[in-house]
C-alpha cells in the first residue's frame, strides 16, 4: 500500500507502482472506440502512461495536455492517458478540447489495470478511482521511470518524467 493525500488528508493506494529496471505489467484496456488496448500493442516504443482520477478535473485535463503537447513530436514515442472514465467521457473531452491526437484508455470494466501497477485508490472519497502517477516503459517493455504524486491535486513532475524518455 502507498500512502497519498487528498487535499492533505491521508488515503492510501492498492498497492506501489512497477518497479524501475522490471518488465512492466501487462494491461488490457478500453479505448474511445470501445476496442482493447494490450501494453504489447506499443512494443518497440517508448510508452509514458499518464495515470489520473478523472479527466472531467482540471489537474487530470492539464497532464493529459501537457505530456501530449510535449511528447506528440518525439520519435518513438506514445503516451497513454488512463483513467477509469468511460471511454464517452475521454472521447468528448478530447473534441471539446481540439486534441486529435491522444491515445486514452479507460480501466473501467474489470480494475485489472489499476491493482496490477498499484494505483487503485482503496480509500476516501475517491475510493475505486487510479490516483496521479507515471510510468515509462522502454522499447523492450522495461519500467524505467515511476512517479507516485503523493498529493492528488497536485500535478506530476514533467520536468523529471520528461527528462527520463531522452
Amino acid at each position: 500500500m502507498t500512502k497519498i493525500a487528498l487535499k492533505g488528508t491521508q488515503i492510501k493506494t492498492e498497492g506501489k507502482l512497477p518497479k524501475v529496471g522490471k518488465k512492466a505489467p501487462k494491461f488490457k484496456l478500453v479505448k474511445t472506440d470501445l476496442s482493447k488496448a494490450r501494453l504489447k500493442d506499443f512494443k518497440g516504443k517508448k510508452v509514458l502512461i499518464n495515470i489520473f482520477p478523472s479527466i472531467d478535473t482540471g489537474i487530470c485535463a492539464a497532464s493529459l495536455r501537457k505530456f501530449n503537447e510535449t511528447v506528440v513530436n518525439n520519435d518513438n514515442t506514445v503516451v497513454l492517458n488512463v483513467s477509469k472514465d468511460l471511454p464517452f467521457a475521454h472521447s468528448r473531452f478530447c473534441a471539446a478540447e481540439g486534441i486529435e491526437n491522444a491515445i486514452t484508455l479507460s480501466d473501467f470494466v474489470n480494475g485489472k489495470f489499476g491493482r496490477r501497477y498499484g494505483v487503485t485508490i482503496k480509500t476516501g472519497p475517491m475510493k475505486g478511482l487510479l490516483s496521479r502517477a507515471v510510468v515509462i516503459v522502454d522499447e523492450n517493455g522495461i519500467v524505467t521511470y515511476t512517479e507516485q504524486v503523493p498529493e492528488i491535486v497536485q500535478e506530476p513532475n514533467y520536468d523529471a518524467a520528461l527528462a527520463a524518455l531522452k
